[in-house]
């Protein structure tokens, strides 16, 4: 499973890299995580629950952040497992552009599940995936944005 997006978020590029690179904000910014613990700068690990479709299981999962071109670009590959639901693995690009009205972020993920979820079908999940993104850049810029304002 594929996304790509882009948001544009109100806040400068290095305060846009930093928030990407602080768990307590990715904590309240990620749908369902109850618990991110960052190990290292480049070592995360996460407590999430989701509910696709009819399954909803608690996932424990890594996430390795790897600073290609800082601030302009990084990447980060993550793996879940969701017990009897399944597990998810996957990685993302992400780049930071500045734009007129703060800084522009894309990112083109990518995705592959196993287990219960995979036996849920490709429309709902990647529907439910899309959402679940669309939420996180949401809290993102609401968030970053309402920090820069402030």
């Amino acid at each position: 499973m594929d996304l790509k997006d882009e948001i544009v978020i109100n806040a400068p590029q290095a305060v846009v890299y930093a928030a990407l690179n602080d768990a307590e904000i990715l904590k309240d910014c990620i749908p369902g995580c109850e618990e991110l613990i960052k190990h290292s700068d480049t070592e995360l690990e996460a407590k999430v629950v989701l509910k696709v479709g009819p399954v909803k299981a608690r996932f424990n999962g890594t996430v390795t952040l790897s600073p290609d071109n800082p601030p302009e670009r990084f990447s980060l590959t993550g793996e879940g497992n969701g017990g009897a639901a399944g597990f998810a693995k996957g990685g993302a690009q992400v780049e930071l552009a500045e734009h007129p009205e703060g800084t522009l972020l894309r990112y083109d993920a990518h995705a592959d599940i196993g287990g219960k979820l995979a036996q849920l079908g490709s429309r709902l999940i990647h529907g439910t995936a899309k959402k679940l993104a669309a939420k996180f850049f949401k809290n993102f810029a609401n968030r970053v944005g309402a920090n820069e304002a402030a």
